[in-house]
């Protein structure tokens, strides 16, 4: 028997029992930005929103690019909507550590992502992760930043991997990479 945790961080048991659950999209049609996250962590899943951990320095980066005017978490992760910004992962399922994932299932996940830019139809989309965005889209030379190729139209960019985890890119980096985006964003309006 699992017992429900009343605090937000989830149990053992409940980050055991996440491997079975789905974070939602955070998506609506004609946003200015979709951005891509890999998979959800086990974390990730327990609590249901997106970039849950504690250390992942995604909501952080937004704020301190200017993609969003106050600093979110992930229980604020609907505001996002507000800002023409939406939230996907290319693979639905939940692991403890992204190298679980089959390199089949990056690829069918890239198929996943571009029938949602078909429908929703965003102006732009960002992968975060670069190595696991090669693999998924077959571009071995991929470069963080702006792509040359789009994704059903939609302008293509690549961020860093904001886990807490990887060390390569610190938290002003991130920002910095993030804000590049958000000039091309609004260079774009």
């Amino acid at each position: 028997m699992i017992v429900k945790n009343t605090h937000n961080r989830p149990t053992r048991e409940e980050l055991l029992a996440a491997v079975n659950k789905r974070v939602p999209d955070i998506i609506a049609p004609g946003l200015r930005l979709l951005l891509c996250g890999i998979n959800p962590g086990l974390y990730t899943a327990a609590i249901g929103h997106h970039f849950g951990r504690p250390g992942n320095r995604f909501w952080p980066a937004l704020y301190a690019s200017g993609l969003t005017p106050r600093l979110l978490s992930p229980y604020d992760e609907h505001e996002l909507l507000d800002y023409g910004i939406g939230i996907v992962s290319l693979v639905d399922r939940p692991t403890a550590a992204a190298s679980e994932l089959s390199l089949n299932e990056l690829q069918e996940g890239a198929i996943c992502l571009k029938n949602k830019v078909e429908i929703y139809q965003p102006r732009w989309v960002a992968v975060l992760t670069i190595e696991l965005y090669r693999k998924a889209f077959g571009r071995k030379k991929a470069q963080i930043g702006r792509q040359p190729e789009t994704i059903a139209g939609a302008g293509l960019w690549v961020l860093p991997n904001p886990s807490g985890l990887n060390a390569h890119f610190t938290p002003a980096a991130l920002a910095l990479l993030f804000g590049e985006l958000r000039q091309a964003l609004e260079e774009e309006s």
